[in-house]
């Protein structure tokens, strides 16, 4: 006990970021040499490059990329495959580009800035291919929606830490690890931002008890900035510095205080927050939206991809349209501008409030319900009743809408377009639209996420409702 009350000695500094917080509990083994150079033959669905050691045995090799020759580290052996990273590179693709962040490496963020753009989105779709193909499906062309490679990021969380030393960090994790890399400069963020990392910083220093507060939210509108702290409970001196900063920085400040259930707390009157829709031959649309509700992080690419939704489906005056997952509204109110009757659903009653707030707004009918689908009774009962809908728009969470396509199967809409931001439960769901006789005529990956190994995918889906 004699170390009780006193400051534990710091911590020896980690080695390279993929030996941290390996998977599955595993015990971080010490990095080994592979003796011989690998040649990168392609990229894994993660933009991890894939080799074969000379007993045949997989190889992932962090930010090789393929035709390159590699001398390899070892950091985490396995029964079927390794992980590595490249101690040595021997030959350079083609595609390879110079990293635009100066943290590329040691942020768990962007891990794919060391290849240039457009080979990006060729991975992207390749990987949609490649997962379909798995599901006995053969995709056609894939269109792409671009965005701006930098300063696309409109909502950041970043984490405080506050080490044994007394030094502050802020940013992101490291990738695979609970460790915060401290973040000076984020090219992936937008511009409003971006700027107030240096700001929060330095208010971070003058803080009497910086280990309360847990994280910090940014959030940038198209008239204001949010930030929104995450304050483990009330420190009063503390409270009163943040608000001065809110004052000089300009900034629409909001504290989650609790543990448990925070509860949000404005300081001065709650920002009107609001996202702008702008589509060809419509009116501008206003959709509220409150701190928690879905909103997608590129503001650009969601304009562009709201209009690739329209331009597929053409909704107008009398046709009847399903909008599920339908979040603040983001589908449904452009679809109602068209004229087309739309029934939107969500799972979280709030949200069904914002969009019956957000259309009449705009003077737009739009009608709405609360629905569990996930649930199989549900979603049957929700088909059965909009069984003359015309067409029917998708757009769930990471774990896919398996009970809507399943129940779409043996009760067909004419048109389905889904939204996903997982490749994987897309072609697993799409799998049992195409057995019950669902044709897929368009694909686009969407620049949703650039310079990551994530993506947002759309997909139209149509068939033959007699």
């Amino acid at each position: 006990m004699a170390m009780l009350g006193k400051k534990r000695p710091p911590r020896p500094a980690s080695g390279h970021s993929g030996l941290a917080g390996t998977p599955g509990g595993k015990t971080r083994p010490t990095a080994t040499d592979d003796a011989s150079p690998l040649v990168i033959e392609r990229l894994a669905h993660d933009g991890r490059g894939v080799a074969h050691s000379a007993n045949g045995k997989t190889v992932f090799v962090d930010q090789a990329l393929p035709g390159e020759q590699v001398e390899v580290a070892v950091h985490l052996t396995r029964k079927r495959f390794d992980e590595a990273h490249i101690k040595s590179l021997l030959t350079t693709s083609d595609q390879r580009v110079t990293p635009p962040c100066p943290h590329f490496g040691h942020c768990g963020g962007c891990g794919l800035q060391h290849l240039n753009v457009d080979a990006q989105r060729a991975h992207k779709r390749e990987v949609v291919r490649d997962l379909f193909s798995r599901q006995g499906i053969t995709l056609g062309e894939i269109g792409s929606i671009q965005g701006d490679d930098q300063g696309y990021r409109r909502r950041a969380r970043l984490g405080v830490k506050v080490d044994s030393q007394g030094n502050i960090r802020l940013g992101f994790r490291a990738a695979h690890s609970h460790r915060l890399v401290d973040i000076e400069r984020c090219p992936v963020l937008v511009d409003s931002l971006q700027q107030l990392l240096t700001p929060l910083r330095e208010l971070l220093k003058r803080l009497e008890a910086p280990r309360l507060v847990g994280h910090i939210e940014l959030l940038a509108t198209a008239t204001t900035q949010v930030v929104l702290v995450r304050q483990l409970k009330e420190h009063l001196q503390d409270a009163e510095r943040w608000q001065a900063f809110a004052q000089h920085q300009q900034v629409a400040l909001g504290t989650w205080l609790g543990r448990e259930t925070p509860v949000l707390h404005w300081h001065g009157a709650p920002p009107a927050l609001e996202e702008s829709l702008t589509l060809e031959g419509q009116p501008p649309l206003s959709l509220s939206f409150a701190p928690g509700d879905f909103l997608q992080v590129n503001g650009q690419v969601n304009q562009q991809m709201v209009g690739q939704v329209m331009q597929w489906l053409t909704p107008k005056t009398g046709q009847k349209m399903l909008d599920l997952f339908a979040g603040i509204g983001n589908f449904s109110l452009p679809m109602a501008a068209a004229g087309a009757e739309v029934h939107a659903v969500e799972g979280n009653p709030a949200m069904v409030a914002r969009i019956a707030i957000n259309a009449q707004r705009n003077q737009l009918m739009v009608s709405g319900q609360q629905a569990d689908l996930s649930d199989v009774a549900s979603v049957n009962e929700l088909l059965i009743a909009h069984r003359d809908s015309d067409a029917l728009v998708l757009d769930p969470p990471r774990t896919g809408g398996e009970v809507i396509c399943q129940s779409l199967a043996r009760r067909p809409v004419p048109k389905v377009v889904y939204i996903s931001c997982d490749p994987a439960t897309l072609a697993r769901d799409a799998a049992h639209l195409v057995h019950a006789g669902y044709r897929i005529t368009q694909v686009a990956v969407a620049d949703m996420f650039l310079h990551t190994a994530h993506m947002e995918t759309l997909m139209l889906f149509e068939a033959d409702v007699g």
